[in-house]
């Protein structure tokens, strides 16, 4: 007799669809994808965590789980069921049935007063049995045929209606990030036609702040002028202009009691029909301030009202990044429950240009239950899933154990990354206990914790991006500069860089600065720079395409064969490319190029670093893209290896070795001083024989 008891908790939901409002009803439905590969569990138990989002401003109509799976095709389907639960509630049971070769689609009803605003879990939970009832006393049922399939075209799928808008700029601003108006493509970014350099500076700093609360790894937020044909279909609009350029519709409704000469507006207009958030002054440093302030997630969501005014006074920084070498991973300890193997994973932040340095350690402090087959049992730490060390349990030590393991430079690990605990937890006579699902045990405390040792990443390579342009976490001294003429492709272009850079952004007190191609080598001394455009269209591309990987012809009409490819003139000309190089203008900074012949090739190329989901495939410095999804990445910058760090740096940045540095140098101080009091000693008494 065999059997499975399997826990599977649902994916982020990152890949989601949005249906349509029913006609004359209002509801909206957004339906969740379960994202990854199909998920195959075999064996005693399988456990993975997932999640689905509800967002605050939906009143949810219903709630509905398609299921697509598959089960053993010997699975007995009369004492087999499958329970889902939500957020630990179960609320439905059913018995899997083996007709169509196991596989089947089930819709399931589920009952929204389990769910909650943010975050919900859903769990199938299995008991599925390959053979009949017999009179054995012990069974195994850790056997190959005990599997369940369950294929990523499942989904949750949820139908609400969107509550008033009521809570002024936070509620807004929550909105125009909601992964609902982003996926229907409902949010607009929006700037005056031809727009000014502190109007693209201060729209840049609210995308960005934007960007970070997008949840969707594949979907952005555009940036476009403010037409009639750009908001036509949009439901929420964002416009950040000097005041003579707001359209006369939303100036007439503007607070006309704030002096625009020495304050900033934002005012929400149109709530009723399609709400406007308009950010604008006549003061160009006004401007970007009120900008830096949609950047601030912290203060946005604090402002309840409809209108916020902002002068020189106004504080709307955010707290500066700091990089703890200490690293806690709970604040109040972790418990794990139930036989064989049990993991937790801790999610460590780290700015993208900095890595893991040598020196560094994690000390694990866990205690486990007694009951354990010790022989078998063990525990094992991994960072990113490489394994760094494991420790055979002891009944000795299992009130009060620890791990002590150092963290291997070689893992490479640059920016965020994950440390797993991995529990194995085997039972004495497993095969004939009942599995109660909480009987072993184990307890990671809140004195666990990590030394980190970080240092920087200056390579200009793109598998360090977006290093240059973001260090800690902060815009580094960025140059945007653009084309003589802009369309829409070279303003989603711009929408598209920033929207990663505004993902991986921090804080709001960094420098964008935007010039025409005209700009002098002066201004650009001290930035990395963004070139957007064409040979044609911008002269810095111009005057350093022979600097650049993949070079213009004279004419500019298509990009030239390299050491690294042959191209084809046809093929040259409908090709985009990003290439990051040390500037012309100044060693120790960066300048990348986003280029093509036509606007278009640069939009498709820009793509690839606009969001997470496609930024695996640029690394080395040079990377080109063709209209038929082609993408190819190459390294031109000799390998030269990681710089290291001084001795100094690494002193200052281990606080136990300068502390110990610290310690030798007083001693040293201190034995010299005595010496000297002693030689001055000496010397006056044989002084004074000689006077006698």
């Amino acid at each position: 007799m065999w059997a499975l008891c399997l826990s599977l908790f649902l994916i982020p939901f990152q890949a989601a669809s949005a249906a349509a409002a029913v006609p004359g009803d209002g509801r909206l439905t957004y339906e969740t994808t379960f994202t990854g590969s199909d998920s195959s569990l075999t064996g005693t138990s399988s456990q993975q965590q997932q999640y689905f989002t509800v967002m605050d401003y939906w009143n949810v109509q219903d709630l509905k789980v398609n299921l697509h799976f598959q089960v053993s095709q010997i699975t007995e389907d009369q004492i087999s069921s499958v329970t889902l639960s939500l957020n630990g509630s179960p609320f439905y049971s059913f018995r899997p049935s083996l007709q169509n070769n196991g596989e089947q689609s089930v819709t399931i009803p589920a009952p929204k007063s389990f769910l909650k605003q943010g975050v919900n879990t859903l769990s199938i939970q299995g008991y599925l049995r390959t053979a009949a009832e017999n009179n054995q006393v012990c069974y195994v049922d850790n056997t190959p045929d005990n599997w369940l399939h369950l294929f990523n075209t499942s989904s949750v799928a949820v139908a609400y209606m969107p509550k008033a808008l009521d809570g002024g700029i936070s509620d807004f601003s929550e909105r125009f990030s909601g992964m609902d108006y982003v996926k229907r493509g409902q949010s607009l970014l929006s700037v005056p036609d031809h727009a000014s350099g502190s109007e693209l500076e201060a729209a840049t700093y609210a995308l960005s702040g934007f960007a970070k609360a997008n949840t969707l790894a594949d979907q952005t937020l555009p940036l476009l002028p403010y037409t009639e044909e750009a908001v036509r279909d949009r439901g929420l609009v964002v416009l950040l202009a000097l005041a003579d350029r707001v359209p006369g519709g939303l100036k007439q409704q503007l607070d006309a009691s704030v002096d625009l000469e020495e304050h900033a507006l934002i005012q929400l207009l149109d709530k009723d029909s399609r709400p406007t958030l308009v950010v604008t002054s006549k003061d160009e440093s006004l401007l970007i301030k009120a900008g830096r302030l949609l950047a601030n997630r912290q203060l946005v969501s604090q402002i309840s009202s409809d209108k916020k005014v902002i002068d020189d006074a106004t504080d709307v920084s955010s707290p500066a990044l700091a990089v703890s070498s200490n690293v806690t991973f709970t604040e109040t300890g972790d418990k794990l429950t139930g036989p064989n193997h049990q993991e937790q994973t801790y999610f460590v932040t780290l700015p993208s240009n900095r890595s893991i340095a040598d020196s560094g350690k994690i000390s694990l402090d866990f205690r486990y239950a007694e009951n354990l087959d010790f022989g078998r049992s063990l525990v094992t730490v991994s960072i990113n899933d490489t394994p760094i060390g494991s420790k055979r349990l002891t009944k000795e030590l299992a009130n009060g154990d620890i791990l002590n393991l150092a963290i291997p430079q070689s893992l490479n690990i640059s920016g965020n990354f994950s440390v797993t605990v991995a529990f194995d937890l085997e039972m004495n006579n497993a095969i004939c206990t009942p599995n109660t699902g909480e009987m072993p045990w184990a307890y990671i405390s809140k004195e666990t914790a990590m030394q980190l040792n970080t240092r920087d990443r200056t390579d200009l390579l793109f598998n360090n991006y977006p290093y240059p342009f973001l260090r800690d976490e902060i815009y580094n001294h960025v140059a945007v500069v653009l084309p003589q003429k802009m369309d829409n492709y070279t303003y989603r272009s711009l929408a598209n860089i920033f929207n990663l850079l505004g993902q991986y952004a921090g804080g709001n007190t960094g420098d964008v600065h935007y010039y025409t191609d005209a700009v002098s080598a002066e201004n650009l001394k001290n930035n990395n720079i963004i070139a957007i455009g064409s040979y044609k269209d911008n002269k810095v591309i111009r005057d350093n395409n022979d600097k650049l990987y993949f070079r213009y012809s004279k004419d500019g009409s298509t990009i030239l064969s390299n050491e690294k490819i042959s191209i084809d003139e046809q093929y040259g000309a409908e090709i985009g490319t990003l290439q990051l190089l040390e500037s012309p203008y100044e060693n120790g900074r960066g300048f990348m190029a986003v280029t093509g012949v036509s606007t278009e090739d640069m939009y498709l190329v820009s793509k690839l670093i606009a969001s997470d989901k496609d930024k695996w495939k640029v690394y080395g410095d040079g990377v080109t893209a063709d209209k038929d999804g082609n993408v190819s990445a190459y390294r031109f910058k000799t390998i030269t290896g990681a710089g290291k760090d001084s001795v100094i740096s690494q002193i200052t940045e281990r606080s136990e070795v300068l502390g110990f540095v610290v310690a030798v140098v007083l001693a040293v101080t201190l034995v010299l001083v005595s010496l000297l009091l002693l030689f001055r000693k000496h010397m006056k008494k044989r002084g004074d024989k000689r006077e006698t």
